[in-house]
Order: C-alpha cells, then structure tokens, then sequence
C-alpha cells in the first residue's frame, strides 16, 4: 500500500479564494487504475506558520506517508511551477492570523537552500498532456509556501516521505471560459493538471 498526502493552503490576505483548498479535496475523491492500492490523504493548512508546524508532523506521524504532493497558490504567476528547492528565508508578511516570525531565515545559520527530494522532470514531462503552460522554478519565494517546501524536506531529511513535490499554481478562473473571452486557467484546468501530478508522485512512491 502507497500512502500520499496531497496538501492545499486556505484563503490568505490579498487572496480570498485559493484555488488550492479545493483542489486537493477534488483529487482526494479521484478514481483512476493507476491509483490502485493508494491511500491518500487530504489535509488544507490554514495558512499561518503556526498550522504548519503543528500539523506537518502530527500528519506525517499519524499517516506515514510515503509521498507528499503540496498545492500553494502564487498571487501572480501565470503558469503553474513545480518547485525544486526551498530557501533559508522569509518575509516580514503576516500570515492569514497576523503573525509573522519577524525574522529573515527560517533557520539562522543554516543552509541558504534546501533541495525538494522530488522527481521535478517526471512531473513536468507527465503533466504536460494537460497542455497547460508548466515551468521548472527555484524559487519558492519568502511566504507560507516555501516556509512548507523548508519544513517538508526537513522531514524527508529525518525518515519522512521519500518524495515531497511542491507545485505552485497561479490564479485561476472559477467558471468555465465563455466564447470569446481571453484564455484564462479554470479550474478544472487545474484539477486535470493536478491529476496527472497526483499519479506521477504514486507512481514514483511505489519504485
């Protein structure tokens, strides 16, 4: 039995709708043969440093998972990116509670960067079907999203998932594009992305 946990991020300042929430609990409910024999585990962090570091290893400690696929919503991208590393550094923003670590690093005197232990050329060559625009990224910015890219791959680094994927996704129409309107990703763009993302990680998990 395979067993990955797919993650998504609540609403935050400046972003009421994050497409990431509902993502992952429509990829929790998906159905395919290549998906046989895995588990997996939905969970949408509330978007603050404090739900991360409480639920990331109480997750990883109950479900064991031997892979995570994260969901994090970029304001201002305009395609998808999967994530290669995470970096030793944060912003002053306050997250959706108000807070912030009022620091510059996650952890002082640390690495500058920490390498995601994914597979990022698998997932890009096996999403690419969905013919969505998709790049390779490394840089996950200072905020929430690559606060968790840090945190996942400490984990991978302390006998945690062997894989942990990160795919940044930009902002995306609620609706279905009407005829004559300017090309705009939906979201079931994003659901038909995000599937073949989901199957690419189990399949790797099970190698």
């Amino acid at each position: 039995m395979t067993t990955v946990l797919i993650t998504g991020f609540g609403p935050f300042p400046g972003a009421p709708f994050n497409p990431t929430g509902p993502l992952v609990e429509r990829l929790a409910r998906m159905r395919r043969p290549a998906l046989a024999g895995v588990t997996i585990v939905p969970h949408v962090f509330k978007t603050s440093y404090e739900a991360v570091d409480r639920d990331l290893p109480k997750l990883i400690a109950r479900h064991k998972p031997d892979a995570l696929l994260m969901f994090g919503l970029a304001p201002r991208a305009k395609t998808l990116r999967i994530e290669t590393r995470a970096r030793n550094a944060l912003a002053l923003l306050p997250d959706v509670s108000g807070q912030s670590l009022r620091r510059h690093a996650i952890v002082r005197g640390g690495p500058s960067a920490m390498t995601l232990p994914a597979r990022a050329r698998h997932l890009f060559a096996a999403s690419r079907t969905a013919r969505i625009p998709l790049v390779i990224s490394r840089d996950a910015g200072r905020y929430l999203c690559n606060y968790l890219c840090w945190r996942a791959a400490e984990a991978a680094v302390r006998d945690g998932p062997r894989i942990a994927s990160f795919v940044h996704v930009p902002p995306v129409a609620r609706f279905a594009r009407r005829p004559g309107q300017r090309r705009r990703l939906t979201f079931d763009d994003l659901s038909r992305a995000g599937s073949r993302f989901l199957v690419a990680v189990a399949m790797a998990a099970r190698r």
